[in-house]
């Protein structure tokens, strides 16, 4: 079958017809659109540069990482341009341009869109993403590099140590997230100095009834139990510090047992405050895993003995599909080792929402590409999936409408091609290998270094 090119309507204007519909339905032009309306987000003129553009352009260059923005735009434009013979250069595209128009977008229509479009993924045809018909869901957190300018490392601040201060200001991003499809579908951001147990209360609120919350020691408190089971009525399974103490309150068959958790705060005991849960202690009988030898401890809200101990053990290391989520974001759709590219705290934040979007465009592909291909999401290369996404951002531009549905089922197949073989039974050291720079830090002296005053030819001086 010959593909056939898209027909442009003449009386609309070019801008109108960019849009990334055809790759994922969850970010539709009309759904953008709305949450630019609702937040008065809107224009007197149909300009070149229409806020609906700037929205997608956030999105891209979140897709485009290796790309300067105004080549970005580009990217966004080509199929316009390939069949209208547009200006390969329209007016207002320029850096500074597009600087000026996402500031006149801001944070809101980002942050509304992404709560819109966040959603868990997984249904009944899903693979590996439920447990007891629970849906299970993770909670972590990390600290990214932000550009290092004055606004930046004034807002975000720096991590502090034996060796000075980092290299880059840092924000703290707390993440939650699907494992079973590895959907962000919750997240915020903080200077680098608040802690991230604040972050994982705030993410909580996207969890509900019919799910499995899983988080690690750093984010163990009676006030996240309490917002969990309570005010959300979703159940939760955590690691628990060792300094922790539990009275037991009954025995179960299988070893692990009921006791009651309060807050830390004196008043609130008082006053009868507490949790009833289910510590399960175990350990790792293998010399070549992390954790061997050691004393772990786990609580939930899963009470009953329906829900074997040995198997909510086990399915609580199904946290590390976050970890390997957040890999994603910062190794492969970002730039490696590079720090957000906006120079203040509004373009940081804007850029990281569009960063969520983006890996949840990738991520909903992906979803709809396993169930086809019948295999569970983490088994297809989201390295591969995210090549073939850029590629097909023009294809997706220029294909006739009446075929976009047939244009698509191939490209879901082409992403479903790539499964990955099953994962490896083995563990790797949690260690860096990378020299320390001989160079002095970069401090704040050095940001107005001298400049010189001649040519170089000027400046060379024989010695006789």
């Amino acid at each position: 079958m010959e593909r056939s090119l898209r027909q442009i309507t003449s009386t609309v204007h070019w801008t109108r017809e960019i849009k990334l519909d055809v790759l994922c339905e969850r970010i539709c032009s009309t759904r953008i659109v709305s949450v630019l309306a609702r937040l008065g987000v809107s224009e007197q003129r149909v300009r070149k540069l229409t806020m609906e553009l700037i929205v997608l352009l956030c999105i891209a260059m979140s897709l485009f990482t290796e790309e300067a923005i105004d080549d970005v735009l580009q990217k966004l434009i080509e199929g316009q341009r390939f069949l209208t013979l547009v200006d390969a250069k329209p007016i207002g595209s320029g850096a500074s341009a597009i600087c000026q128009r996402r500031q006149q977008l801001g944070v809101a229509p980002m942050v509304a869109l992404y709560k819109e479009v966040g959603r868990p993924l997984a249904t009944s045809e899903t693979r590996d993403a439920f447990l007891f018909g629970l849906r299970l869901m993770g909670v972590d957190g990390t600290v990214e590099d932000v550009a290092d300018t004055p606004a930046n490392n004034g807002y975000f601040g720096r991590q502090t140590g034996s060796r000075g201060d980092s290299a880059f200001p840092q924000m703290r991003a707390v993440y939650l997230c699907e494992c079973g499809t590895h959907a962000i579908c919750d997240a915020g951001t903080w200077p680098y100095l608040v802690g991230e147990r604040k972050g994982g209360l705030r993410v909580l609120r996207s969890v509900g009834p019919g799910m499995l919350v899983l988080w690690d020691c750093g984010f163990h408190s009676y006030d996240m139990c309490e917002r969990c089971f309570f005010q959300q009525k979703a159940n939760f399974l955590g690691r628990v510090p060792s300094q922790v103490r539990f009275t037991s309150f009954r025995h179960l068959p299988d070893g692990s047992y009921l006791a009651y958790i309060q807050p830390s705060e004196y008043q609130r005991r008082k006053k009868g405050e507490r949790l009833l849960v289910r510590v399960i202690e175990y350990t790792i009988d293998d010399p070549g895993r992390p954790g061997h030898a050691e004393h772990h401890r786990l609580i939930t809200s899963l009470l009953d003995q329906e829900y074997p101990a040995h198997d909510l053990a086990v399915a609580y290391h199904e946290r590390w599909e976050v970890e390997i989520t957040i890999d994603e974001v910062d190794t492969h759709q970002r730039r490696v080792l590079r720090p957000f590219r906006s120079r203040t705290p509004l373009g940081v934040l804007q850029e990281f929402y569009g960063l969520l979007i983006a890996h949840y465009l990738v991520r909903s592909i992906m979803h709809e590409a396993a169930i086809k291909a019948d295999v569970a999401p983490d088994r297809l290369s989201f390295v591969n999936s995210v090549r073939i996404i850029r590629s097909a951002v023009f294809q997706a531009q220029i294909v006739a409408l009446s075929q976009a549905g047939d244009w698509r089922e191939r490209l879901l197949r082409d992403i479903g091609r790539e499964i990955l073989p099953e994962r490896a039974n083995r563990s790797n050291p949690r260690v860096i290998k990378r020299k320390i720079s001989k160079f002095d830090l970069k401090r704040e002296q050095h940001r107005h270094w001298p400049q010189p005053t001649k040519s170089f030819a000027d400046a060379v001086v024989l010695l006789i």
